[in-house]
């Protein structure tokens, strides 16, 4: 008997998701090696990278379940403190310039009716 699953791994510049049947009983290193995937990504290293199942790190042990979707992560490169620093002082500028340009509106406005106000009077 046979299950259904995925097998996905991407780097910065390609993805790859490749659906197959495995053997029932079959584990996350068995459903690996039988993908093809490690000789078309050479710089996957199964002894340092984590693996898991629909985004939960599993031991390659684990057997899998008709369905699982495999996982094979890629460690982190960027510290994602910084990222989201920079994320939010971009956020912050995009909303204090947002914030300057309808002041000066409004002062365009006011200085506007102030103007006519005063052509009226005169």
């Amino acid at each position: 008997m046979t299950i259904h699953i995925g097998v996905a791994y991407a780097t910065a510049a390609r993805q790859v998701w490749m659906k197959f049947d495995v053997p029932e009983g079959s584990t996350l290193q068995d459903a690996i090696t039988l993908s093809g995937i490690l000789n078309q990504f050479p710089d996957i290293d199964l002894d340092t990278q984590k693996v898991g199942i629909f985004g939960k790190v599993k031991p390659l042990t684990t057997e899998l379940k008709d369905g699982d979707r495999v996982e094979i992560y890629r460690p982190i490169v960027a510290d994602p403190e910084p990222v989201l620093a920079r994320e939010q002082a971009k956020k912050d500028a995009d909303k204090d310039a947002k914030q300057a340009a309808i002041a000066a509106k409004k002062a365009k406005v006011a200085a506007a009716k102030a103007e006519k106000a005063a052509d009226t009077e005169s």
